[in-house]
């Protein structure tokens, strides 16, 4: 088998794959996997048809040029697309919706979307340049929120993708600056696209598992009540027990500066343990939506009590444990599809709730079972 036949077989095989998997992803309804892996299934298509030095394996014309075009897109939406996989919250908004919108108009218009007299004139190293941003962001961010992780499989998958990323930038650069940006042999090519497709879809892999979470219980009911044993070990009711004062006595989701490790001694346990307890019995695969949870929990009581009426918005996100007034509209925003000041009127009478409110009241205490 020559060379030219494992490029285009590998490059035909890739963009089927990715087209098939983003229609079961449309299919399946997975709304929010599909939002971040679609559009760079796309532009990763874009890229396989034309990332290959031999011009007559490369598709011409009108179809061509669009898939040149999408393929300069490719790396901003990777970068989304990573942040989603290890941050189920994750939306594109403030500098980092700036920083994709900048790279795409760059890539477009060094692409000759505007004309070809701006193409080609050194933009492609305004891009690299970007690129290095995204990469050290993304790094900074799986680093600084991996402690929190509470899925055992991609916690550990954090780490080895800074390492594959900056692995591979570090040697794209390293490439355009001793060969030129327009060095590219065919065995460079093949295996740069091979290792672009595994890499998205060992990412996916951690996604698609992750893609119909259990909703999140409160730690009221520490064990669901559905799934509840008839009669709970003495270790497990101790630390249902420690869980319950932590949070309803001591109230320790209040403190902003509140880390797993340090939660980890107030329990008592392991830290396997109680990454389990959080994960498995509550719902929640990251310890800063645990908090979160039970943070907006206090900042609706206070944001409906008369006594916090004339309380600023800023001292209610505070004295809930949110570490900002941005972090609090941001967390409330996503939860309830409003802002606080809004939800706050409502509560007060001054606009009516929707029939079916986006928010429910934690549960109850489960009833102890007769050997509490």
């Amino acid at each position: 088998m020559t060379a030219g036949e494992i490029d285009v077989i590998v490059r035909v095989a890739g963009a089927t794959l990715l087209l098939t998997v983003s229609a079961f992803l449309w299919i399946r309804g997975d709304a929010r996997t599909g939002l971040f892996f679609v559009p760079l299934a796309v532009c990763l298509c874009g890229f396989l048809a034309g990332n290959t030095p031999d011009a007559t394996l490369r598709l011409g014309g009108p179809v061509g040029d669009a898939a040149r075009m999408l393929s300069g897109f490719a790396a901003v939406f990777l970068w989304w697309f990573c942040l989603s996989v290890f941050d189920r919250t994750f939306r594109p908004r403030g500098l980092v919706l700036a920083t994709g919108i900048l790279w795409l108009g760059i890539a477009a218009v060094d692409r000759g979307l505007v004309g070809e007299a701006l193409a080609g004139r050194g933009l492609s190293w305004s891009l690299i340049a970007i690129g290095l941003g995204m990469v050290t962001h993304l790094a900074w961010r799986l680093i600084r929120d991996r402690p929190g992780d509470l899925i055992d499989e991609r916690r550990k998958a954090r780490l080895l993708v800074v390492l594959l990323l900056g692995g591979q930038l570090l040697a794209d650069l390293v490439i355009d600056v001793v060969m030129g940006l327009d060095w590219q042999p065919q065995s460079f090519s093949i295996v740069q696209n091979a290792a672009v497709l595994a890499f998205t879809g060992w990412l996916l892999s951690l996604q698609l598992p992750l893609s119909e979470p259990r909703p999140a219980v409160a730690v009221r009911s520490a064990v669901q009540p559905a799934q509840m044993p008839t009669a709970l070990s003495p270790e497990a009711r101790r630390l249902r027990d420690r869980l319950r004062v932590l949070i309803e006595v001591e109230q320790v989701h209040l403190d902003p500066d509140l880390t797993f490790g340090r939660f980890v001694a107030l329990m008592g346990a392991s830290d396997r343990t109680v990454r389990q307890l959080i994960n498995k019995q509550l719902g929640h695969d990251h310890f800063r939506t645990f908090l979160n949870s039970h943070r907006l929990t206090e900042a609706r009581r206070r944001l409906s009590d008369p006594g916090h009426h004339h309380d600023k918005l800023i001292t209610i996100a505070m004295d809930s444990g949110f570490a900002s007034l941005a972090s609090f509209n941001r967390v409330f925003h996503d939860a309830e599809a409003c802002s606080p000041g809004a939800w706050r009127e409502a509560a007060r009478g001054m606009a009516e709730l929707p029939t079916t409110p986006p928010w429910s009241p934690l549960p109850p205490f489960e009833q102890r079972s007769a050997d509490s």
